[in-house]
C-alpha cells in the first residue's frame, strides 16, 4: 500500500526534517528565484515548458495535458536513474512548482511509490512568495535596526563585517545585493540577483534575526543597483536610529583605491562609468578624471571623486532620508584592529540606544 502525500504549509518546520528540497520548475523560474537550499530537478525544462503552454492555448488544454505527461514521465525517469538511484530507505524529499499542482505532484506520487517519505509545499513557490513578503514586512517592523551612516569610503561595510564576526545581528543589504550602492558599485564576476531572489536572501536573514536584539544595516538608498529594498523595510530604515562613522578624506581615499583595485583594472570600464556622471560635471572635470586614470594616478583619482561629486550629494546629519545621527564614532584608518575597535564602541553605543528607546 502506497503512502500518502503529506500537504506542507509555511512556515516550514523548525529543524527541518527533509533530506532535500526539490524544485521541480523549469531552470528559468528557479533562476529567478526559490527556496534557498533547494536543488533544481525540472520536470519540464524551459523549452517544454513553453511548448506546453502554447498547445494548451492554441490547441486544448487536453492536447496540452497529454503532450506535457510523456515530457513529465521522460523527465522523471530521467531523474530516477541519476539523482535518485543512490537514495536510501530512509530518504525524505520535499517537492514543490508553482502552486503545488501537477508538476510537484507528478514527481511525488512516483516517489511515495517507491516507498520514499515525500511532502509537497501546499500553494508551491506562490505560497512562499507570500510568505516571504509578509515575512519582511512583519521582520521590518519588528527588528531594532540601528543604521550606519557616513560619507562613501566611511568603512561602514568594514564595521559591519567586524560586527558579524563578534556575533551581532548585521543585515549587509550591499552584499545580499551583489552591489557597493554606488555607479561604481557593481561587480561582474558576481551579478546582482533577480528582484525576488534578492528579496527571498532578505527573507533568510530577518527570519533568523532575534528582534531583542538590534540589528546592525548601512544606510543606503532605496535601490541599489537595479534592485529596491522592499518599501516596509526602507520605511522602517528612516526612521531607525542613526550612528555617524567619519573617517578623514584621505583615509577613505586609501582604503577605496585597494577595495576597488579589481575595477580600477580596467581602463575602459573605468571610462565608460566615469562618462555616466556627464550629468553632474562638465566635460573638461571628466576629462582631467580619465586623465588620472590613464596615468594610473588612482588614488588622486579616488581622492577627487570623493571630494568633488559623492560628499558633495550625501548628506548624513539628519537632512536626507534618515534621522539625524545620535552620536559621531571616528574611524581614522581603516586596519583590523582599529576597525574591531570602532565595532565594539558602535555595539555598546547601539546597547545605550536600545536601553534609552526601552525606557520611553
Amino acid at each position: 500500500m502506497s503512502r500518502l502525500i503529506e500537504r506542507i504549509h509555511f512556515p516550514l518546520p523548525v529543524g527541518s526534517p527533509f533530506h532535500e528540497i526539490i524544485d521541480v520548475r523549469a531552470p528559468v523560474e528557479f533562476c529567478e528565484d526559490h527556496l534557498t537550499g533547494a536543488i533544481n530537478l525540472p520536470v519540464l525544462n524551459d523549452e517544454e515548458r513553453v511548448r506546453v503552454g502554447t498547445i494548451y492555448k492554441q490547441v486544448s488544454a487536453f492536447d496540452a495535458r497529454k503532450i506535457g505527461a510523456a515530457l513529465v514521465a521522460k523527465n522523471i525517469s530521467a531523474h530516477l536513474e541519476s539523482h535518485f538511484l543512490s537514495k536510501g530507505k530512509d530518504y525524505r524529499p520535499l517537492v514543490y512548482c508553482w502552486r503545488g499542482g501537477q508538476r510537484s505532484g507528478s514527481l511525488a506520487t512516483v516517489l511515495t511509490d517507491i516507498g520514499w517519505s515525500t511532502s509537497v509545499i501546499e500553494g508551491g513557490y506562490r505560497s512562499y512568495r507570500g510568505h516571504v513578503i509578509e515575512t519582511i514586512r512583519r521582520g521590518a517592523g519588528e527588528s531594532s535596526f540601528v543604521i550606519l551612516n557616513g560619507f562613501t569610503g566611511a568603512g561602514k561595510t568594514l564595521i559591519l563585517k567586524s560586527l558579524a564576526r563578534s556575533g551581532e545581528q548585521v543585515l549587509d543589504l550591499e552584499g545580499l545585493a551583489c552591489h557597493k550602492g554606488s555607479v561604481f558599485g557593481g561587480d561582474r564576476e558576481s551579478p546582482q540577483p533577480p528582484q525576488k531572489r534578492f528579496e527571498s536572501l532578505l527573507y533568510d536573514q530577518l527570519s533568523r534575526f532575534d528582534s531583542s536584539r538590534p540589528v546592525f544595516l548601512e544606510a543606503e538608498s532605496a535601490k541599489i543597483g537595479r534592485l529596491n529594498l522592499p518599501n516596509s523595510l526602507w520605511q522602517r530604515m528612516k526612521n531607525a536610529p542613526v550612528i555617524e562613522i567619519s573617517s578623514p578624506l584621505a583615509a577613505r581615499a586609501a582604503y577605496l583605491t585597494d577595495d576597488y583595485a579589481k575595477w580600477v583594472s580596467d581602463l575602459e570600464r573605468v571610462r565608460n562609468t566615469i562618462d555616466r556622471l556627464r550629468g553632474f560635471h562638465s566635460a573638461p572635470v571628466l576629462s582631467e578624471w580619465k586623465s588620472l586614470a590613464e596615468s594610473g594616478d588612482w588614488e588622486t583619482l579616488v581622492t577627487r571623486l570623493l571630494a568633488e561629486h559623492y560628499d558633495r550629494r550625501y548628506s548624513v546629519g539628519g537632512s536626507g532620508y534618515f534621522e539625524k545621527p545620535s552620536c559621531t564614532l571616528e574611524l581614522p584608518s581603516h586596519d583590523e584592529a582599529t576597525v574591531a575597535a570602532c565595532a565594539a564602541m558602535l555595539a555598546a553605543r547601539a546597547a545605550e540606544i536600545g536601553q534609552a528607546v526601552t525606557s520611553r
